[in-house]
């Protein structure tokens, strides 16, 4: 007869344990979890990307209620346990349920610590720990009002960020002076800050909140500093309480946690508790890899295992923020006995530091590369003699080369035993021992089976290097579904695309069913490229419903819900004339700001909706047409102004700038496609950091590819070098199709090539057939996209179609699915 395992919680800690343990001994245990939410097993890590609506709640759920049932599990969901009866083994349910259990695994978590604050009892006062907290900050943010969030750490830091990215004005307080005091030092801190300012956040630091006034909800937040904003919500991030309200009324052991020994057990032989309620040696622990490392044990505690005690854990953080690289570990302060290592390039935001003590690393920070976190943190973990590698080894593991037991700088150079994946205590060994003994061939396979990239997910390119690496051409890239309105991929969807024949983007639905009927935000306009890129806008028309907003309304919507305009300038070469007729129209409209871009052009402000149509009927009168800033297509051109007046200029880069711009404006491509041309190698026009980019020099033109200068800069892949204009020509018109039609939707050229590698490229564009047909194919498709949209419009008397779609313009995703 089974043993009836009674868990309290249904969060990440309690049903990791229960995972590991289903894999040991499947049938011990007849399973009954009670959860207080009313929801299933769901990665709380990953709120701060539902709240930025970077993911979708069903993105993050771990274990769908198809698990439960088919490890046969009683879920009880919304139904809180009030009491545990140590003598009888019960416990009972806020619905009344009286449930017996021969064991008892308490995984009650933490509850948000929200300091007594003068007004924090009113409505909209709100802490971010679950799924509801989300619920009600998306349901409160406004853009007329000031969100204020309190507490710099990882969830004050991931709460400002995701509320932030909905154009709100965030201000977020911290009552230390630097932000991540508790992961980061003080330079660290300060570069993580001037990252996250960039995307709208005000830091208020040796600040707190003094004052949340108003008479039933927040209306005015006063600070210690002497200011105050109008606001309507205040979100808690100010760390965590144990909860362990149960545990006391059971008469079991407590301190600041539950108080367990090695092998997770409370002072009751029959009671065991794990997670974030518990406390061992005098540690409690907030992160989840040292929950998971918990779990492994007591797992095999629970199936009668032979395991090595649980010794506590080292914290290693990284930040939930799409494009910030930040890893700490250890002590990474130090004190008058150590010594700091350190590398920093404060202008491309580039900071390591390593804190040494007897020649061994005992703490980690990195900030903007954080390629070699994992080796260091194995250095740390395993006390490794670092005498030897001091001079070298801040610039990483490939400037070891050569060293006994180092080298590479790739995932060659990587030991078995090097840990991929923080989260679950995941080594590379045991990523390719899985994909060999178990024929796995896609990422979900490996998250599936060994957990690597399955929680915060910052470890997945590691993961798909490891895939890449060892499986070859055998890997499948497509296996994850673009959202949850499918479980299909990108690669599939397009080869169901490219084999069939379809008329609209609910034909393809249909054929692939559909989870729902109008598709979403993520896959309704990948659908929509590829049909308009299988059909070059033959049989297909660019269905504006399925755009995002920026690019149905051809101008960029701003935080404020106003419009940023920008006329094209072509190569950027401009004259008196058109300064003059923009600076006519800028005045004419009030425009708040005209600014100079980075693709040297001019952008207008500031611009409100009503406006767009006679401002860009004015434009087209002075022969300008839209420069698409918005566009998932040619962005701009940048040139330098080369051998006509520069004495260094060996080609007429603006000239050709100009002719570039001309053949392929209008375009559209997977995302944004920026070309720059310097007329020298001193390469003013910064052509190496651009997604095609060309280089004068004495015998012609260098071409370069794949370049980003974004958050993670990459510098271009050589292509090749041409002698004349002509040959340049049809490059530039193969690669950009061949980009087309090859990449994955909002798929940037840099992480295309980083994908299918260089060589599969080059095989195509060195191929003088294949060159030439998908050079023309681009001279097909650009005949029906080089129409200016707005000008066609206003002279078709169409411009109502262009507003008239959008549901909600100051909501960057909003888009009206059905037919109008």
């Amino acid at each position: 007869m089974k043993e009836k395992l009674v868990v309290i919680g249904n969060g990440m800690s309690g049903l990791r344990t229960i995972e590991d343990l289903l894999e040991l001994k499947k049938d011990k245990y007849d399973i009954t979890i009670y959860g207080e939410e009313p929801y299933v097993n769901y990665n709380r890590i990953m709120l701060s990307y539902i709240l930025s609506e970077e993911k979708t709640f069903e993105d993050t759920i771990i274990n769908h209620q198809s698990w439960y049932e088919q490890n046969n599990i009683t879920l009880n969901k919304g139904d809180k346990v009030i009491s545990i009866d140590k003598t009888n083994k019960t416990i009972t349910s806020a619905s009344g349920k009286i449930e017996s259990y021969d064991k008892l695994l308490i995984a009650t978590g933490s509850n948000a610590f929200v300091p007594k604050t003068k007004g924090s009892e009113l409505e909209n006062v709100i802490a971010f720990r679950t799924k509801a907290d989300v619920d009600s900050i998306m349901g409160t943010i406004s853009k007329d009002k000031t969100a204020v969030v309190v507490g710099g750490g990882l969830l004050g830091l991931e709460a400002a960020y995701g509320i932030a990215m909905h154009g709100i004005k965030t201000v977020l307080v911290h009552r230390s002076s630097s932000i991540l005091s508790q992961q980061l030092d003080s330079t660290g801190g300060r570069l993580l800050q001037k990252n996250l300012e960039s995307y709208g956040i005000e830091f208020k630091l040796n600040t707190t909140i003094e004052e949340i006034s108003g008479e039933k909800t927040v209306e005015k937040v006063s600070f210690t500093d002497g200011t105050s904003v109008d606001s309507n919500l205040v979100v808690f991030a100010t760390g965590i309480i144990p909860n362990k309200a149960l545990a006391l009324d059971a008469s079991l052991e407590c301190n600041k946690g539950i108080v367990v020994d090695d092998f997770l057990k409370t002072s009751d032989d029959s009671i065991f508790a794990i997670g974030e309620c518990v406390e061992h040696n005098g540690n409690t622990y907030g992160l989840v890899a040292p929950l998971y490392e918990q779990a492994k044990v007591l797992a095999k505690v629970l199936a009668d295992k032979k395991t090595e005690a649980y010794e506590g854990s080292t914290l290693s953080t990284r930040l939930k923020i799409s494009g910030v690289d930040l890893f700490s570990a250890g002590d990474y302060l130090g004190d008058v006995t150590t010594e700091d290592l350190i590398l920093l390039d404060e202008k491309v935001g580039v900071y390591k530091k390593l804190v040494i003590y007897d020649n061994k690393i005992i703490g980690v920070v990195l900030y903007g590369d954080t390629a070699d976190a994992s080796w260091y943190l194995k250095l740390l973990k395993e006390h490794t003699d670092i005498s030897d590698l001091r001079t070298k080894i801040l610039f990483g593991k490939s400037a070891l080369s050569g060293d006994a037991g180092h080298g590479g700088n790739d995932i060659n150079a990587m030991s078995d035993d090097e840990e991929v994946c923080g989260c679950n205590g995941v080594c590379k060994g045991d990523i390719v021992n899985a994909i060999k003994e178990k024929d796995l061939k896609s990422l979900s396979d490996v998250k599936s089976c060994t957990k690597a990239g399955a929680s915060c997910g910052s470890c997945l390119g590691l993961v798909e290097q490891i895939l890449v690496n060892t499986l070859g051409d055998e890997y499948n890239a497509s296996e994850e579904g673009i959202c949850s309105c499918t479980t299909l991929g990108h690669k599939d969807i397009k080869k169901t695309i490219n084999d069939g024949e379809f008329k609209t983007v609910y034909d393809v639905f249909k054929e692939l069913e559909w989870k729902t009927q109008d598709g979403c935000s993520k896959c309704r306009p990948a659908v929509n490229y590829y049909l308009l890129v299988k059909y070059n806008d033959d049989k297909y028309k660019n269905d504006r419903r399925s755009a995002l907003v920026n690019d149905r309304m051809y101008a960029n919507i701003q935080k404020d819900g106003t419009y940023s305009v920008v006329p094209r300038i072509w190569g950027g070469l401009t004259s008196p004339q058109e300064l003059k007729d923009i600076a006519d129209i800028a005045v004419k409209y009030d425009v708040p700001t005209v600014k100079f871009t980075g693709g040297q052009r001019l952008d207008m402000l500031g611009v409100k909706k009503e406006q767009l149509e006679p401002m860009w009927k004015d434009l087209n009168d002075c022969g300008f047409v839209s420069g698409q800033a918005y566009a998932k297509g040619l962005r701009t051109v940048k040139t330098c102004v080369g051998n006509t007046f520069c004495r260094f200029g060996t080609q007429d880069s603006m000239n050709m700038g100009i002719k570039l711009e001309k053949l392929t404006w209008g375009s559209w491509t997977p995302h944004k496609y920026k070309i720059a041309v310097s007329g020298c190698p001193r390469n003013c026009a910064e052509a190496t950091i651009k997604d095609f980019g060309i280089i004068g020099v004495d015998s012609g033109w260098e071409i370069h590819v794949a370049g980003n200068g974004g958050i993670k800069v990459r510098v271009t892949d050589f292509l090749c070098k041409v002698e004349t204009d002509e040959e340049l020509f049809e490059y530039t018109k193969a690669y950009m199709q061949f980009y087309r039609e090859d990449a994955y939707y909002l798929e940037r050229t840099a992480h295309w090539i980083e994908r299918v590698g260089l060589q599969y490229v080059k095989d195509v564009m060195f191929d003088k057939e294949k060159r030439e047909y998908y050079a023309k194919r681009f001279e097909i498709s650009q005949k029906s996209a080089q129409v200016d949209p707005w000008a066609k419009a206003i002279e078709d008397g169409t411009t109502k179609e262009f507003t008239s779609i959008v549901i909600n313009p100051e909501e960057s995703h909003s888009f009206e699915a059905k037919e109008i």
